[in-house]
């Protein structure tokens, strides 16, 4: 792919969490640069439209096999970059893009072929239509701090796939990440120019979204992507919005309680607490909270912290010290305010400068009320609050009593039940017996209502929303079909065989014979009038 412009003096060093190591460097593009490198884009992306979307298709399964073969460099890379166990980069961050790059390959074409439309041959006897998919054109794809691999790298993949160019801004956090999805894709044999990067800070992404893209793709915090939600608004220009959560887990009397204790645990921690999707709250029924809590603290107490590098280490660092204070001040003014906190916090590591050293344990609470800050605010860590209710009509309005909607999952062993609670629950997303089955499913869309976000991400929905339909429509001309009887002139008898047309749709025996009896005179007149070529 060729350099973004930059200016020489600026960069952006990409450190190790876990060690405060710099692992490298890429220049910060000149926020100026940006709308020149958007048109860049734009002037090659005609040629890649001009290929059918199952030569499109080609290009992605060769993508995903970039991605399997350089599988170690990658691991270790987002592994270092991010302070990810290798355990969960392999099969979190990997995995998901491999299997997104095939599904798209594989589904993509199909998806994006649009379809014939039958219309009223009452209307339209000879007309025929359809719809098909058009590219919007250069697609701008934000990637976030955490996940910054698998999770911009689908939605490259889609606008690709969808016909479109892409600009892609990584987060500061994740640049040698960016960096590496453009080499994926460089190795598919991309059309050069097609897919380009760019690297800064909020300047860079208020340029890239003020630029002339047709659509923003945006992962991140729920402030961000409120403003550039709100830039796109202005402009009227396309956005998807996957912003904040707080994923509740909702633990029912007749739930499984280990395998809810051993769920819960991972979706609350994987990822230190960091992935989209990450359960922040668990909502017990009281039969069965004295047996959860103490599963989840001792739990929680097992998870290795440390070296994200050792195979045995559970929790890294968190991804920079700012989010290391922000969870410590938010658990610390929980307990102040009465929390009870069971486990967990700041954590030396040998392994950590005393710079740099970002590990938190584990934390988990009870106690918890709806006016303190961690029960309304998204929590960048590995923190659990745990809340005993007495009936499931509560639980469900306990985890509906949030800003946010992302997702939720249901711990019990009547299907039915679940399903029930889960209409009922303010989400996107709900998932019975599991939590985060979608964020390697290609094949769902992921996304949340309220404040978690506008529009999906994966699924044929967020392939199509890359795409602009199209419609289409042939009849023959007047030396064959005529002409539209609706056309002008207007008279009393174009009137009443219109009201006729109507009539005979009716579901009524008496309307049906009323148009027959006084509408078949006009329409014969309108019928041979519109017969004539003139």
């Amino acid at each position: 792919m060729p350099p973004a412009t930059s200016t020489p003096a600026e960069t952006i060093a990409s450190r190790n969490p876990a060690t405060g190591d710099t692992l490298g460097s890429v220049p910060v593009t000149d926020p100026g640069a940006v709308a020149g490198i958007v048109r860049g884009a734009a002037a090659v992306q005609p040629l890649w439209w001009a290929l059918r979307s199952r030569d499109r298709a080609r290009y992605m399964q060769r993508a995903a096999q970039a991605v399997i073969d350089e599988a170690d460099d990658l691991a270790d890379l987002i592994c270092a970059e991010q302070g990810r166990p290798r355990s969960e980069v392999e099969l979190l961050e990997l995995l998901p893009a491999v299997e997104t790059l095939q599904w798209l390959a594989e589904a993509g074409p199909e998806i994006l072929a649009g379809e014939r439309v039958g219309l009223s041959r009452a209307l339209r006897p000879l007309t025929r239509a359809r719809w098909a998919y058009e590219p919007l054109g250069v697609v701008a794809v934000l990637g976030p701090a955490t996940e910054p691999f698998s999770t911009p790298l689908g939605d490259v993949a889609v606008a690709l796939m969808a016909g479109n160019a892409v600009v892609l801004k990584p987060s500061p956090q994740a640049a040698l990440a960016g960096e590496r999805i453009a080499r994926v894709f460089a190795r598919a044999g991309l059309p050069e120019g097609l897919l380009r990067v760019v690297h800064g800070g909020e300047e860079t992404g208020r340029a890239l979204v003020d630029s002339p893209v047709a659509q923003v793709r945006f992962t991140g915090s729920y402030d961000a992507g409120r403003a550039v939600g709100e830039a796109c608004a202005r402009a009227v220009k396309r956005s998807v919005l996957e912003l904040g959560g707080k994923d509740v887990a909702l633990v029912c009397a007749d739930a499984d309680v280990d395998r809810a204790i051993q769920g819960t645990v991972w979706a609350a921690f994987a990822n230190a607490g960091q992935a989209g999707g990450s359960v922040e709250r668990a909502v017990v029924l009281r039969e069965v909270s004295e047996r959860f809590l103490t599963g989840v603290v001792d739990a929680a107490k097992g998870l290795r912290v440390g070296d994200p590098r050792d195979p045995r280490t559970a929790i890294g660092p968190l991804l920079t010290a700012d989010r290391r204070d922000r969870v410590q001040t938010l658990v610390q003014e929980a307990v102040d305010a009465g929390a009870t906190l069971h486990c967990g916090g700041p954590v030396p590591v040998s392994s950590a400068s005393p710079a740099d050293g970002t590990f938190f344990a584990p934390a988990v609470l009870t106690g918890v009320t709806p006016d303190m800050r961690i029960a309304k605010e998204e929590v960048p860590g590995p923190v659990l609050s745990v809340t005993v209710v007495d009936s499931e009509e509560e639980a469900i309005a306990v985890a509906n009593d949030c800003a946010f909607g992302l997702g939720a999952s249901v711990w019990t062993a009547d299907r039915y039940k679940g399903a029930r609670i889960a209409r009922e629950l303010q989400v996107g997303m709900v998932w019975m017996n599991d939590h985060l089955v979608t964020r390697s499913a290609p094949q769902v869309p992921w996304g949340g209502v309220k404040g978690s976000g506008i529009g999906r991400a994966r699924g044929a929905i967020a392939l199509r929303t890359c795409a602009e339909p199209k419609v289409l429509t042939w009849t023959p001309p007047t030396q064959v079909a005529g002409r539209p009887f609706w056309w002008f002139p207007y008279d009393a008898s174009l009137e009443r065989t219109g009201r006729a047309i109507a009539e005979l749709r009716s579901v009524r025996d008496r309307d049906r014979e009323r148009a027959l009896r006084q509408g078949a005179q006009p329409f014969l007149r309108v019928a041979r009038r519109a017969l004539r070529r003139r």
